[in-house]
C-alpha cells in the first residue's frame, strides 16, 4: 500500500478531511494524493504558494515575519498549514516550504525543507535536511510530508 493510500485510509477512518499547501513541490503532494482512487472521500484540495508573496496573500503567513526571516522556517510552514486548512475547510493539512536547489534561498541550503502540519489539537513543523538533485529533493519532500502527517495522526 502506498503512503498516500495509507494516509487517506487513516483520515477516512477518523472521518477527517485533508488539505495541502505546497511551495518547492509545486503540487506534487496533491498529485500524489489524488493519484489514489477514491481520494475525493478525504482530500479537499490544496494551494501551491510557490512565490513568497503568495504565502502571505493567499494563506495568511505573517508578512512582517517573512520580511525579517524569509519563508524557509518553522513558523512559515505552520502558518501555511493553518491557513490552507482554514481556506479549504479541512481537519488536517500538510505544508512544505524549502529549497530544492540548485541555489540557496533566504540563507538556506538546497535540501533544507520544513514540513508543517495541522491535526486536531496540534500544529507543528519538522526540519528536513535532504540530499540529492532538485528532483530527488522534491520527491523526498513528498514522501516525508506524507510520513510526517501519518505520524502526527498516530500521536493525536
Amino acid at each position: 500500500m502506498s503512503l498516500a493510500s495509507h494516509l487517506l485510509d487513516e483520515l477516512a477512518a477518523r472521518s477527517m478531511t485533508l488539505a495541502t499547501c505546497e511551495s518547492l513541490t509545486g503540487g506534487l503532494i496533491g498529485a500524489t494524493i489524488t493519484s489514489v482512487p477514491g481520494a475525493s472521500r478525504v482530500y479537499r484540495g490544496g494551494l501551491v504558494t510557490y512565490a513568497s508573496d503568495l504565502k502571505t496573500s493567499l494563506v495568511g503567513v505573517d508578512g512582517d515575519h517573512v520580511a525579517k526571516y524569509g519563508v524557509i522556517n518553522s513558523y512559515t510552514a505552520q502558518q501555511m498549514a493553518e491557513g490552507a486548512a482554514k481556506l479549504c475547510g479541512a481537519d488536517a493539512c500538510v505544508a512544505v516550504t524549502g529549497v530544492a536547489g540548485p541555489d540557496p534561498q533566504d540563507g538556506s541550503a538546497p535540501g533544507s525543507v520544513w514540513v508543517g502540519y495541522v491535526v486536531p489539537g496540534k500544529t507543528d513543523a519538522v526540519l528536513l535536511s535532504l540530499n540529492g538533485t532538485r528532483e530527488e529533493i522534491r520527491d523526498q519532500t513528498v514522501e516525508a510530508a506524507l510520513k510526517t502527517l501519518l505520524q502526527a495522526l498516530a500521536t493525536s
